[in-house]
């Protein structure tokens, strides 16, 4: 499952408004003979990549996934049919799917015959699950601000292919992975203006899932002040210690990761307060 977990992280920045989801295949006798993940919305989704990696191999196996095998017929086939043809005798799942169709993908494993566990390594893939979770409860994605302690300026060289959206101080909204989501969801080119709940919410119906804002001072302040934010990551350059540095963590949020890199620290921080709810 951990494995699985790993796999799916590749899909972060461009599934939106699908889940990112990993799987992995082990034979009859638990070796690892396929493992796939999601890419974007339209393609294969896990299940079926890591079942065309495997090959007739996978009869009597198990497919190990991290969220619960879909139910229903998309672009893309259901995922629990697929399972059941490739002959898999045994799923392994993390968490259950909250949109499943009907009874849901475990209860038809279930009942072709396949032996299911669900619950394994919940909470683990639940932090690639994450952001694709809480927007999907509050109908607003998750969002993530981000700057430098020391001079206030845009974070440069900070990776932001894994979140479906970007938007930097001047108000400039751009995909994270340009061409990433296919044709999914096309972005206004600046940052919608008014009620910051409207315009949360108005990305979420564009499909964003993951909004990253770059900036001490703009949007990202403008937003964690509203109670918008759900992490801030602060880098603070090398430097004196005597040196001051604005408030850190900001008021309202409470430090939950603290990582050495070549250059700086890394600062994770959390709200503290409860999660802000659209609906």
């Amino acid at each position: 499952m951990r494995r699985a977990i790993a796999v799916s992280a590749l899909g972060l920045g461009t599934t939106s408004p699908n889940p990112p989801v990993g799987c992995v295949i082990l034979d009859t006798s638990g070796c690892v003979i396929g493992e796939g993940f999601h890419r974007r919305k339209g393609e294969a989704h896990a299940e079926g990549n890591a079942l065309a990696a495997a090959g007739a191999a996978a009869v009597g196996g198990t497919a190990v996934v991290t969220l619960e095998p879909c139910n229903h017929v998309g672009r893309a086939p259901a995922c629990r049919a697929l399972l059941i043809e490739a002959g898999v005798a045994r799923v392994v799942v993390a968490v259950i799917d909250p949109t499943s169709r009907g009874e849901g993908g475990v209860a038809e494993l279930r009942r072709a015959g396949v032996d299911v566990e669900v619950g394994v390594l919940a909470g683990e893939a639940e932090l690639v699950l994450r952001p694709w979770l809480t927007a999907l409860e509050r109908g607003a994605p998750f969002v993530t601000w981000t700057y430098d302690a020391g001079d206030h300026r845009q974070l440069a060289g900070f990776d932001v292919h894994g979140y479906d959206a970007v938007v930097g101080p001047d108000g400039r909204l751009r995909e994270g992975a340009p061409g990433g989501h296919g044709d999914t969801f096309v972005l206004p080119g600046e940052m919608p203006q008014g009620d910051p709940e409207k315009v949360l919410q108005t990305l979420h119906a564009a499909g964003v899932r993951s909004l990253l804002v770059l900036g001490k001072h703009g949007f990202g302040e403008f937003y964690a002040a509203a109670g918008l934010v759900d992490e801030v990551l602060i880098r603070l350059p090398g430097r004196e210690a005597s040196s001051p540095v604005s408030e850190l963590p900001p008021a309202g949020f409470r430090i939950s990761a603290v990582r050495r890199l070549e250059d700086h620290v890394l600062v994770q921080a959390q709200g503290e307060g409860p999660p802000f709810r659209a609906r």
